[in-house]
């Protein structure tokens, strides 16, 4: 494992709840932070807050709305200008079920959970995996949930019989699904891939906008994420699912190639990723076994 302070780490949705707490940990232990949020203010005041508290003048900042593909196009870009490597991609930012159990759809036409917690993440993770191999061995960390629903390949964007709390829950298991086939397409010894759940109902905006009360801290979830963006003992470990900092088992549909195939397909469709780009991820090489 590379020394932390010398690691660029990029933490999508780190303006607030754990994805905020990850990011000030992190910086404080020596690494360089790229924070990305939604609003140029909130990022440069969480930049300023992050500075102060931990000494650190290793914080960038990127504004990209995942309601947009063309925005986590641009952010993608952004990093790629400014970075030949890249060693942690944390895919923290999420949208909850919300308050009101009223279907959205994004700038693309998509579901708006399935975008922000699937599609926009699905395709970053492409886009960027050529500066994460240039840094291997690196990570991506992808942040789902224990709430998991079965995608239902009829009806994948719900656009019948709607209900957030599925939207939601849906969104979080094709973010699982995504991890453990990219997961099986790339050499861990250059990249590990593995999903987490961070902990149940932690005192986030998230929550007490989606949920009311909160059950835990959010200290909770930034343990996790930092364990598993850092931690030596995860060292080639790739295509697992963690409950917090313990593996643990995902919904049955995860573990289904056929299923796991099949929305991947459906998913470079979705976000128009380039044959090219996706010929960019191959397996690892087949080792012959003895005659």
């Amino acid at each position: 494992m590379k020394p932390i302070d010398t690691q660029t780490i990029l933490i999508t949705g780190a303006t607030d709840g754990i994805g905020k707490g990850a990011a000030a940990e992190l910086a404080a232990a020596g690494a360089r932070v790229l924070l990305h949020g939604r609003s140029d203010d909130k990022l440069a005041a969480v930049r300023d807050e992050i500075s102060r508290a931990t000494g650190s003048d290793r914080l960038e900042t990127y504004r990209a709305d995942f309601a947009s593909l063309d925005a986590v196009r641009g952010l993608a870009e952004a990093v790629a200008a400014r970075h030949d490597r890249l060693d942690v991609l944390l895919s923290n930012a999420g949208l909850g079920k919300g308050r009101e159990n009223r279907r959205e759809t994004s700038r693309d036409g998509h579901e708006l959970r399935f975008q922000i917690n699937y599609l926009a993440p699905f395709l970053l993770q492409a886009l960027l995996l050529p500066l994460l191999r240039r840094a291997a061995p690196a990570r991506i960390v992808n942040v789902a949930s224990i709430g998991q629903a079965e995608i239902d390949f009829g009806d994948p964007m719900l656009e019948r019989g709607y209900d957030g709390m599925r939207a939601y829950c849906q969104s979080k298991l094709a973010l699982i699904m995504a991890s453990f086939e990219l997961a099986g397409k790339v050499d861990p010894g250059e990249v590990t891939v593995n999903a987490l759940h961070p902990g149940t109902l932690l005192d986030t905006k998230m929550v007490r906008e989606g949920w009311g009360s909160p059950m835990g801290p959010v200290e909770t979830g930034i343990e996790a994420e930092v364990y598993l963006a850092t931690s030596p003992d995860l060292a080639g470990i790739s295509g697992e699912y963690f409950d917090r900092t313990e593996q643990s088992r995902a919904k049955a549909q995860a573990y289904d190639p056929a299923a796991r195939r099949r929305l991947w397909e459906l998913s470079e469709r979705w976000v128009g990723l380039a044959k090219a780009a996706s010929r960019s991820i191959q397996p690892p090489p087949r080792t012959r076994s003895p005659s």
